[in-house]
């Protein structure tokens, strides 16, 4: 039995390694970076150990400060939670060699699994059906255009080496071919070392189809059903579900018992995931669903199997790599009920899906689905790591109570004034075609703009907040055969809003009044207009303020101009990504205090606006 674990990792992951190693009685060992000092998963967790700076290359990712904090803390094993060192064969066998318990796959199972070539054909000796393609060592761009053409276009260039979606190009004719091909072998180069690359059948009418597998040390290998992982934007998963929308029991049965065969090909131990890509332009078929790659860790989207089967995937981690046979056998697992996950981000929808960051002054997700979060009220989000705040989880009798169940969780989520992604996640979950679970990983880019949250709260709900703040400031207005009615002056979120609201004042009105309006997932603060100016400064009055560190890339007006609002006045780069800062409303230039190639941190006064 374990009974010590360092968790290799932090956030929301870290946390729920804690919960159930908790549960267990398995003591806990968190680490951190400096940023992480105050985080959730240090203060849960009952021992915690510094391993250096920010950067996560410089403390989460670095093995030697790892194995050095549980050399310091007495661990006797090393959770590696997913991403980070997790799919790292070297660091798992130096786990191993220290003399502790690796809870993960043996090395050479990852080895097996990391380039997507070997594991093909490793996959397809085991009689494991993989996507057409070519595969081959031949790696010249005469024999990879010949290859693409012999396949038939549209096809997808992939990074041998590659994962998240980079490495990887859609070519839809000949044409484009060698452009892709360099750009993709550039980007390999950069991103893993290896511009290597293989050539696969573009699907047109995507479904991701993943299975969850376990082995143990004693031959035993399972699977839990399957998840889909299709609603994606940018090759990134954004909403899962267990069991698949539309799966027949035949079908289920060819693709995990595949997922099996797959896994004892590599003697795998522990938890893992077989993707498979599956052409759905016909509905389900398992002669249309292919090996993808696997994935020799625990998935971010495990909670909803999870859900479905009322197992732990955590404490079955445990207790296979303290050297248990796996818990269930595979006639003891059933399917009970539907469960849908959404990752709810730090990022603006409004802005292009740019990260967020700052202090969650006001976050309150509910009660009524399952939370997993390594945040809190109080909590900072911060430009060094993934920006997700946290995942949830609902599950019914039914898809259609899951997913309603979801999304008035989503509907009701505070998070401020850090924005999130909540709004976008509702739109998602009503749209018709996920309704009716006709979802591919094509449904985010197509239907853009028409996922997009509203821009503001409805009339309805600014006309409350707008009563719950006036006061005897604001001249009553009339209209005949009407209500007095009252029009005044607010902010919202900074930016002057004029709000026509009932004569039905519900407080009286203060300088630092502010309501905090919730609606389909957004919030945002509305305060009385006299509250702007001050010597803090902030959209209100006009100051523009760095939302996070980074550097200035571009400054697009010059001191004394004339601008309006929501014009671009500056870009800064940061997080990887650029943000444009542009003007609350009219008026003029007054202040500058950048210049393209500045490093600034957060909160620096970068430019002032004087109103008209």
């Amino acid at each position: 039995m374990i009974h010590s674990l360092l968790i290799a990792n932090r956030g929301e992951i870290a946390c729920r390694i804690i919960r159930t190693a908790r549960a267990m009685g398995v003591r806990t060992i968190a680490v951190h970076s400096e940023a992480d000092a105050q985080a959730l998963h240090v203060r849960e967790a009952d021992e915690a150990v510094a391993i250096g700076p920010a950067p996560a290359r410089e403390s989460y990712l670095v093995p030697e400060r790892i194995l050095a904090a549980a050399r310091a803390s007495g661990a006797d094993a090393i959770h590696p939670g997913y991403g980070f060192l997790s799919e790292n064969a070297d660091f798992a066998q130096r786990v191993i060699d220290a003399g502790l318990i690796w809870v993960g796959p043996n090395p050479d199972s990852i080895r097996a699994m990391g380039l997507k070539d070997a594991a093909k054909a490793r996959m397809i000796a085991a009689g494991v059906p993989v996507t057409p393609g070519y595969l081959g060592e031949d790696q010249s761009p005469d024999r990879l255009a010949a290859e693409a053409a012999a396949i038939g276009y549209p096809v997808l260039i992939k990074a041998v080496a590659g994962g998240g979606g980079k490495g990887m190009r859609q070519v839809d004719d000949a044409a484009a071919f060698a452009d892709a091909l360099a750009s993709c072998r550039r980007e390999a180069a950069a991103s893993f070392g290896d511009d290597r690359v293989l050539i696969e059948k573009y699907i047109l009418s995507p479904r991701h189809i993943e299975v969850q597998v376990f082995g143990d040390r004693h031959g035993h290998v399972v699977h839990l059903f399957e998840r889909d992982c299709s609603l994606q934007r940018r090759h990134q998963k954004v909403i899962e579900e267990a069991p698949a929308p539309g799966m027949d029991p035949a079908t289920r049965a060819a693709v995990c018992d595949a997922a099996v065969r797959a896994a004892r090909a590599v003697d795998y131990v522990g938890a893992g995931t077989i993707e498979f890509i599956a052409d759905a332009s016909e509905g389900l078929d398992a002669r249309r669903i292919w090996f993808m790659e696997m994935n020799t860790r625990l998935q971010v989207e495990h909670p909803v199997t999870e859900a479905i089967t009322g197992q732990d995937l955590v404490e079955w981690q445990l207790r296979v790599a303290a050297g248990e046979p796996l818990p269930c056998t595979q006639d003891q697992l059933a399917i009970h009920g539907h469960a849908i996950e959404a990752r709810l981000y730090a990022e603006d929808p409004a802005r292009g899906f740019l990260p967020s960051i700052g202090t969650l002054e006001a976050f309150d997700l509910g009660e009524d689905v399952r939370v997993d979060t390594g945040v809190e009220q109080g909590s900072v989000i911060s430009p060094f790591y993934d920006p997700m705040i946290a995942k949830l989880i609902a599950h019914g009798d039914t898809r259609e109570e899951a997913r309603e169940r979801l999304a008035d969780a989503l509907d009701e989520a505070i998070v401020w004034p850090v924005r999130s992604n909540a709004g976008f996640l509702v739109e998602a979950l009503d749209h018709p075609d996920f309704v009716a679970g006709r979802v591919d990983t094509g449904l985010i880019a197509r239907e853009g703009e028409a996922l997009m949250p509203p821009a503001q709260p409805s009339e309805e709900a600014l006309a409350a907040a707008a009563a719950a703040l006036a006061g005897p400031a604001f001249a009553p207005g009339f209209r005949l055969n009407a209500p007095a009615r009252r029009e005044g002056m607010f902010l919202l979120d900074g930016a002057p809003v004029a709000i026509d609201f009932a004569d039905e004042p519900a407080a009286d009105q203060r300088e630092d009044t502010a309501v905090l309006i919730s609606e389909g997932g957004q919030t945002w603060a509305l305060a009385p207009y006299r509250a702007a100016g001050g010597a803090a400064g902030g959209a209100a009055d006009g100051a523009i303020l760095a939302p996070m560190p980074g550097r200035v890339i571009a400054v697009e007006v010059a001191a004394g101009a004339t601008v309006t609002r929501g014009q671009k006045l500056l870009t800064l780069e940061a997080m990887k990504m650029e943000h444009s800062l542009t003007a609350p409303f009219d008026g003029t230039l007054a202040e500058l205090n950048v210049a393209t190639g500045a490093q600034v941190t957060e909160g620096t006064l970068l430019a002032r606006i004087e109103a008209e």
